[in-house]
């Protein structure tokens, strides 16, 4: 088994990978898009799906690939995570994501410290962040239940769908939803609207673990996600 440092290393360098795809290509895409909004999000939208699934696959068999305070959460109230190495996992995680935050302004020459003007708030968007988080999490635990080598494949096409279906677009990650205040581009959130972002996508992850330990009770211990 893969040590703590190297299994931290991985969700720390998974995790600045991620975001470095998301503010990037937002970046990228509101550049291209001549000021339609439905390109640029798909602009934004390809590009993370296919990284999060590269990195599952390429991080997944040292950390389990969470990427995602939410998903270590999750696994540590399954038993499958010690709360020592899982706030381990976390710290690592917020460290990678404001890492890519800054990769990313670094590769368009954007100002390095930077605060998100752009508002994400309201009731749709809070229910939108519990379902896109409770659908994300039953994703991971429901393939690793089932088809646990699909879990790359499925967690990346989830999170590109819930890009779309979801009126918040789909942070699902409180690690994602804290970088992303960090940069006024087309990827952000006002600082503002972070707390309750966060609570929504915890309380979906909460409900997440109570269902899927009812849908799947028999499943063997293990660890791999998102």
């Amino acid at each position: 088994m893969p040590s703590l440092a190297q299994r931290l290393v991985a969700e720390a360098l998974g995790t600045a990978f991620l975001l470095a795809a998301v503010v990037g290509s937002g970046v990228m895409a509101q550049n291209l898009s001549g000021g339609n909004q439905a390109l640029a999000l798909l602009g934004n939208t390809l590009p993370t799906g296919a990284m999060l699934t590269v990195l599952i696959l390429i991080f997944g068999p040292v950390s389990g690939a969470h990427f995602n305070p939410a998903v270590s959460l999750g696994f540590a109230l399954r038993r499958e995570l010690s709360w020592s190495e899982a706030a381990a996992y976390v710290a690592a995680q917020f460290i990678g994501a404001w890492a890519g935050v800054l990769a990313a302004h670094a590769m368009f020459e954007l100002p390095f410290w930077q605060v998100s003007t752009t508002v994400r708030t309201g009731p749709g968007q809070w229910t939108a962040e519990f379902i896109a988080t409770f659908g994300l999490l039953m994703t991971v635990f429901g393939c690793v239940a089932r088809a646990r080598g699909a879990v790359a494949y499925a967690v990346g096409l989830y999170i590109t769908a819930a890009y779309w279906f979801t009126a918040s677009t789909s942070f699902a990650n409180p690690a994602v939803t804290v970088a992303r205040s960090l940069s006024n581009t087309f990827a952000g959130i006002a600082p503002g609207g972070v707390l309750l972002f966060v609570g929504a996508q915890m309380i979906g992850a909460l409900l997440a673990v109570a269902l899927a330990r009812w849908l799947w009770p028999a499943v063997a211990s293990g660890q791999t996600s998102s």
